[in-house]
């Protein structure tokens, strides 16, 4: 069962991912947060997001959909996350992913401008990330590797530590 950081971490991700508030996770939710991501950035990336997006959302909807209905709840997702510690490669895998989505220059790091990005994205509003991103860069170059990137991912989803830069992922955690 999932612990109370653990549900305020997922509770949050999932408000950002609901973008209709209609407290469902669907396949279209995944489709507007994609877009709102690519306004933000150089045109001509929406399309690579929206795949990027899409395949999250496929990912999640196999593992999550119990009922089968094409939409997924927060008591869906929080079931699945009660496995993730099992399954760090699986966690990984979606972290390379969205690695990918991140860096929109493709030099294989990610930036504090772009880390911005996504955050921004996700919330669908201006968010200050400066006082985040030197929290999760570890080793303090200013940049996030993509093993940096993966620890850190692995840290959120499947981590249970308040302490842990990956907790931060997507931003501090509302009160």
């Amino acid at each position: 069962m999932a612990s109370d950081l653990q549900r305020r971490k997922i509770s949050g991700v999932f408000s950002a991912m609901d973008v209709n508030g209609d407290g469902f996770l669907e396949e279209r939710d995944f489709q507007e947060l994609a877009a709102r991501w690519a306004r933000l950035r150089e045109p001509g990336d929406e399309q690579r997001l929206t795949g990027i997006m899409l395949s999250w959302w496929a990912t999640l909807l196999e593992a999550s959909d119990v009922d089968r209905d094409n939409k997924v709840t927060l008591d869906e997702v929080l079931l699945v996350v009660d496995k993730l510690p099992e399954m760090p490669q699986a966690v990984i895998a979606t972290a390379d992913a969205m690695f990918e989505a991140i860096d929109e220059n493709r030099d294989d790091l990610i930036s504090a401008a772009e880390y911005r990005r996504l955050i921004e994205a996700w919330n669908g509003r201006p968010t200050d990330t400066d006082a985040t991103f030197p929290l999760l860069d570890s080793d303090g170059d200013g940049k996030l590797s993509r093993e940096e990137f993966a620890s850190l991912w692995l840290e959120f989803w499947a981590g249970d530590d308040a302490e842990a830069p990956g907790t931060l992922v997507f931003g501090p955690l509302a009160a």
